[in-house]
Order: C-alpha cells, then structure tokens, then sequence
C-alpha cells in the first residue's frame, strides 16, 4: 500500500529541484545564490554570498513530520523559524513566522515572511517580509 505524499514533503521534494548555484539580484546588488541538499538529503541549504553584508546569511530547510520548516541564519544574530504552506495549484510556497532565537524583541529587525515560487525554470522568485524596528513588514524581492 503506498502513501500520498504530504504538502510538505511535496513542497520539499520540489525545492530540491533548484539545487545549484545562480546569481541573483536583490536591492540593485547580484549576490551568489547556492541550494545545495544536506544531510542524506533532510536538509537543504541556501546561502546568499555577495550581498554586500559582512557575513553571509543561511538558511536551512527541513521537514518535520507533516511540516516544512524554514530557519534563516540571519546576519543580524537572530534566527527566525518559519512554518511553509503550498498553494492549491503547487505553484508557490509560503513561510510565515512560527517563532525565533536570540530575537529579544519583536522590535528588532528579523524575517517575518516569505514566498518562493520554485515553478520557474532553475530559479525562484522570492519576497521576503522584513520586520524592521517594529514598523510593517518592508519587502524585499530577490530573484535568482
């Protein structure tokens, strides 16, 4: 008796079609952006280099049961956790802020939310929701 794979896993399974290295643009910068699988493919891994900031952000992908979680190492020490939803047609993934680490206050910049749309050939549009200084989310699109 085979099972029906979950929203999650499917969203998963399609993230990990985007594997590779491509630039990308985000605010008028070309930073590197690399997805690799890890872990004997639990995990994947993306890392933006050349953003112009100091470090370089992570963020890691995972499931959990029947749940795709999303952690972003952000280069401002925080560590939002974000939970994602498949849209109907499969086309679009969506994160939305389930909790976080080393954020003392809902004040401080961090990630809010963020929409992949992996259906686009070896790329992924993303709109990220930043949180800055506790006004409304400011967003930021980057294409890779």
């Amino acid at each position: 008796m085979a099972f029906a794979q979950s929203d999650a896993q499917k969203s998963f399974d399609k993230l990990k079609t985007l594997t590779g290295s491509r630039e990308g643009t985000m605010e008028g910068k070309p930073p590197q952006v690399s997805l690799g699988v890890t872990s004997m493919g639990s995990a994947l891994m993306d890392e933006m280099t050349g953003s112009g900031s100091p470090d370089d952000p992570i963020t890691m992908f995972h499931l959990d049961g029947g749940r795709l979680l999303m952690t972003h190492y952000c280069d401002g020490g925080n560590q939002p956790g974000m939970v994602g939803t498949i849209s109907p047609d499969g086309k679009t993934i969506t994160f939305d802020f389930l909790d976080a680490t080393n954020l003392l206050s809902s004040q401080v910049g961090h990630m809010q939310h963020v929409v992949l749309q992996p259906h686009r050939l070896r790329s992924s549009h993303r709109n990220l929701g930043v949180r800055d200084g506790g006004g409304p989310n400011r967003w930021v699109d980057c294409w890779t």
